[in-house]
């Protein structure tokens, strides 16, 4: 199970790297509920192994790599490349403890970096991505645009932060 969820994540970032998603923000999600927003947009052609190979290319397949949990810093989201996702953590919250324990035991998914946001005194980023709820995770673009919004309260888990990727 641990090797498919990676797998699953893995290919997320590799779809979300080759389209550069970036979409408005919305309105914050009752508890236990998913803001999945998207974008129209055309489908882009992903080479594959053996189209690159018919056209004379010397592509290689992108290869998993491996997932970080990180505290976040200013200027993290830009200077991060790849899938990742902002963790509204408060240390006197026993569901964000339970999340932060498996990802600093587990790890974070491959391909996908977690970054920790202070809940209580990161209320700037809280009001940019329309967080009410401890155990919130957002989904960002390289630039720091909302993706996805879900509140992982009632499973804190990294089964459920998976299942929340957009």
């Amino acid at each position: 199970m641990h090797a498919r969820r990676r797998g699953a994540a893995a290919l997320l970032a590799s779809a979300l790297a080759l389209t550069g998603c970036a979409t408005q923000p919305t309105d914050a999600a009752p508890p236990g509920s998913s803001d999945r927003i998207s974008t129209p947009s055309a489908t882009p052609e992903i080479p594959t192994p053996r189209a690159d190979a018919e056209a004379g290319s010397s592509v290689a397949p992108l290869a998993p790599s491996e997932g970080a949990y990180l505290d976040y810093t200013d200027g993290a989201i830009e200077s991060t490349a790849g899938p990742k996702v902002l963790f509204f953590h408060a240390t006197w919250c026993p569901k964000c403890r339970q999340l932060d324990e498996e990802l600093r035991t587990q790890g974070a998914p491959d391909g996908l970096t977690v970054f920790k946001v202070d809940y209580d005194n990161r209320t700037d980023l809280r009001q940019k991505y329309g967080v009410t709820l401890q155990t919130t995770v957002v989904f960002v673009d390289d630039r720091g645009e909302l993706i996805s919004r879900t509140v992982l309260y009632d499973d804190p888990s990294i089964a459920s932060l998976v299942a929340a990727i957009p």
